[in-house]
């Protein structure tokens, strides 16, 4: 039976992620499986995988073969290059100590440049929004300042009206005063005429 370390589909469509497991060749992708090693999400930045690097150096040691995708999950994680300096003990090339050290020195090297990646992408996360804040208060003094125009205009209009008003009042309340001072005036020759 050849066995293959591949990745199972699961999550909704349009948000996958994925178990990294171990199966017959000739088994479904999302069917049956010898033991499950781990997993993938490739919806993180960047992407999250959860391996049991134990089990999956033995399955390696073994035979099993890891599709392209799992190949490079394992790279990253270290696991092919464990096997490696693992065959280089075996040959006598170095000891097992010196295969810890190597290793560790490669871990931590890989770990460093994670960092730096996640770090990266907080600062560009930061200056994004920074950035954003800085369009949205240039927006809302723009609409300030639009506001205070238009109840600048409004004032000055209603004043305009009630100046407008005052005057025309003055002059209705002079002319409704005048005439009413004159017309007794003439009434009172037309009355003692009349009699």
């Amino acid at each position: 039976m050849a066995t293959k370390i591949r990745l199972q589909r699961h999550g909704r469509k349009g948000y996958a992620f994925y178990k990294i497991v171990v199966a017959d060749s000739r088994a479904p992708r999302d069917g049956k499986f010898i033991e499950r090693i781990g997993s993938y999400n490739p919806n993180t930045n960047p992407a999250t995988i959860d391996l049991n690097f134990e089990r999956a150096l033995y399955w390696i040691g073994v035979g099993a073969q890891p599709t392209d995708t799992a190949r490079n999950i394992l790279s990253r994680e270290g696991v092919l290059m464990m096997k490696h300096l693992l065959g280089g003990v075996k040959k006598g090339a170095f000891d097992q100590a010196a295969a810890e050290r190597k290793f560790d020195e490669w871990l931590k090297g890989k770990k460093d440049a994670i960092n730096s990646i996640k770090a990266k992408a907080k600062e560009a996360s930061a200056a994004e929004n920074k950035a954003k804040l800085e369009a949205e208060k240039a927006v809302n003094k723009a609409k300030a300042e639009a506001v205070a125009e238009k109840k600048a205009a409004e004032a000055k209009a209603k004043a305009e009206a009630e100046a407008a008003a005052a005057a025309t009042e003055a002059e209705e309340a002079a002319v409704e005063e005048a005439p009413a001072v004159e017309a007794p005036a003439e009434e009172a020759p037309a009355a003692e005429s009349a009699e």
